[in-house]
């Protein structure tokens, strides 16, 4: 009897691996010591990798990435789940890590040399005295939906002209770095930028010349826009703004000096401007370090008191707020 019994749990086992081996579904197993033991055939059409290169060795996370790091079975066989924010791009709650993880990320997949947006699931096999014999991660390939995902963001944040950041993507981040600068102790600027005598140019070459206009406008601006976690964005129709954390007054002309002498090397023809035979712009600029007492709708109405005169003082030039107090 007990013979039969080992029989039935041996044929039971080769049942189950041939039965993983054929799934739709990509899965690879890991024993306790994180070696290979099953890498099934989907598992191979997704990653490239053949199950003879990977069987016995450790070495999964060559058919995922193209430097050592840790897979989401990985993370659950070791219990290291701090790891999880640093490496996965969204994941379940860690303290669920003995019923097993959820994670996504994007995946170099250096064999078949092509990304993709991988939906990774991975579960603790226990034997009855609770110590772990093995985990099973599932990949899913969730690559088109995450593009059309973040397609449908960028059509949410970015002005569908110009493709620079819009109006509400400016509002959040106005606001997001207010209290950041705040906290910090740290200067905001804020350039108010608008192409000077523009409804001349619509009324004289038409609608469609004046969208090619603001598009080569704002991508002289949007290159000049270079630091990371500045913005530049379309503030309504020929007004263009930049936010500039942690900038100071005199930083923050620079830029505005850099993206008005861009647009105007331009030499966008504008027969029909009163003041310059090209297009070109004026420019506000101001700054301060926020605190309890201001607000960033402050900062922002003081560059456009600086834009009005930078117009009423010929236009073509860059005008410096008062810097607003504190």
């Amino acid at each position: 009897m007990h013979v039969d019994n080992a029989q039935d749990l041996s044929d039971g086992h080769a049942f189950a691996v041939r039965l993983m081996q054929h799934l739709v579904v990509p899965t690879f197993v890991l024993d306790a010591e994180r070696r290979v033991i099953i890498w099934n055939k989907a598992c191979e059409r997704l990653t490239g990798v053949m199950a003879e290169e990977i069987l016995g060795t450790s070495d999964h996370w060559r058919a995922f990435y193209d430097e050592p790091r840790h897979c989401l079975a990985d993370i659950l066989a070791l219990g290291s789940t701090e790891e999880l924010d640093r490496l996965y791009e969204t994941h379940s709650d860690p303290a669920t890590g003995t019923l097993g993880l959820k994670a996504e990320n994007w995946c170099v997949m250096p064999k078949v040399k092509r990304r993709l947006f991988l939906a990774i699931d991975a579960g603790p096999i226990f034997d009855e005295n609770g110590v772990l014999q093995a985990v099973v991660e599932t990949l899913r390939d969730n690559t088109e939906q995450r593009l059309a995902q973040m397609a449908l963001q960028s059509l949410a944040v970015k002005d569908g002209l110009t493709g620079l950041a819009n109006r509400l993507s400016f509002d959040e981040k106005i606001e997001a770095e207010w209290l950041h600068n705040k906290r910090e102790g740290t200067p905001l600027s804020v350039l108010l930028i608008d192409v000077d005598h523009f409804k001349l140019y619509n009324d004289t070459y038409g609608h469609q010349k004046g969208d090619a206009c603001l598009k080569a406008v704002a991508q002289a601006i949007g290159a000049q826009v270079f630091r990371q976690g500045d913005l530049a964005a379309r503030y309504g129709g020929e007004e263009f703004v930049v936010v500039l954390p942690n900038t100071e007054p005199d930083a923050a002309k620079a830029v505005a000096e850099r993206i008005r002498h861009a647009v105007e090397i331009l030499a966008l023809p504008h027969g029909a401007s009163l003041t310059c035979d090209h297009v070109t712009l004026s420019v506000g600029v101001a700054s301060t370090v926020p605190d309890e007492s201001g607000s960033h709708d402050t900062l922002v109405a003081a560059a456009d008191a600086a834009l009005y005169q930078a117009k009423h003082a010929g236009r073509n030039r860059v005008s410096i707020g008062a810097v607003v107090p504190a």
